[in-house]
């Protein structure tokens, strides 16, 4: 076993998962995965805590030098955990496999330890950072200029910006969609005026043609 955030095939980065942890609203967390080899390198992530936690893709292939993205959700939570502190641990477990191999057809015992087959892990922790902790920090980095602290703090003031953009963009649309009914309702009901009108337009020239042909002499 490797140590954390990296071992012989792939590189992970960041080697801890940081998460933005506000009551009921999900904060997620990317991991950037880089294949070391000249090999087709497949990958797994597990957690202890599956249902906290949405990963995508969880499994996948990367090919000789490449890197993927890994996207780590932590689902919304109720109440906050005790002293802010999480126990919760990852694991990504890495092996080589043969050349243009889909994650498709990647065996059931592809990441199953056996004596023939060599397969690598890595642990990541993960911590949770209260949004006035990282307030606070980003105030401290500020005047001490820790340009570290500030990186760090700067990404969860991403990860929060982008979610509440998220939010209103979610929002907008739905207003927009209740403007686009409204439209249409009224387009139809101008459209009912235009024909009522047009059929009585044609009604009195009918009446007055009705009227000449009775009034001329016979």
């Amino acid at each position: 076993m490797s140590g954390v955030g990296e071992n012989q095939l792939i590189s992970i980065v960041p080697d801890e998962l940081k998460f933005l942890f506000e009551l009921e609203k999900q904060s997620y967390c990317d991991l950037k995965v880089a294949n070391k080899t000249e090999d087709y390198v497949a990958f797994k992530v597990k957690t202890t805590s599956p249902k906290k936690y949405f990963v995508r893709p969880n499994t996948g292939v990367i090919q000789p030098w490449d890197s993927c993205i890994i996207r780590v959700t932590l689902q919304a939570q109720r109440e906050y955990p005790p002293d802010m502190q999480c126990k919760d641990k990852f694991l990504l477990q890495s092996t080589i496999v043969p050349p243009h191999t889909d994650v498709d057809d990647l065996p059931q015992d592809t990441f199953t330890k056996d004596s023939g087959k060599t397969l690598t892990e890595c642990k990541l922790k993960v911590s949770y950072i209260s949004s006035s902790t990282a307030q606070k920090s980003s105030e401290s980095g500020a005047t001490n200029g820790d340009g570290n602290g500030s990186v760090t703090i700067s990404t969860l003031q991403r990860l929060k910006e982008e979610r509440d953009a998220a939010v209103k963009q979610t929002q907008q649309l739905q207003h927009e969609l209740e403007m686009v009914k409204k439209r249409r309702n009224n387009s139809g009901n101008g459209l009912s005026l235009k024909l009522a009108a047009l059929v009585g337009l044609i009604g009195l020239i009918i009446g007055f043609i009705l009227k000449l042909t009775l009034a001329s002499p016979t």
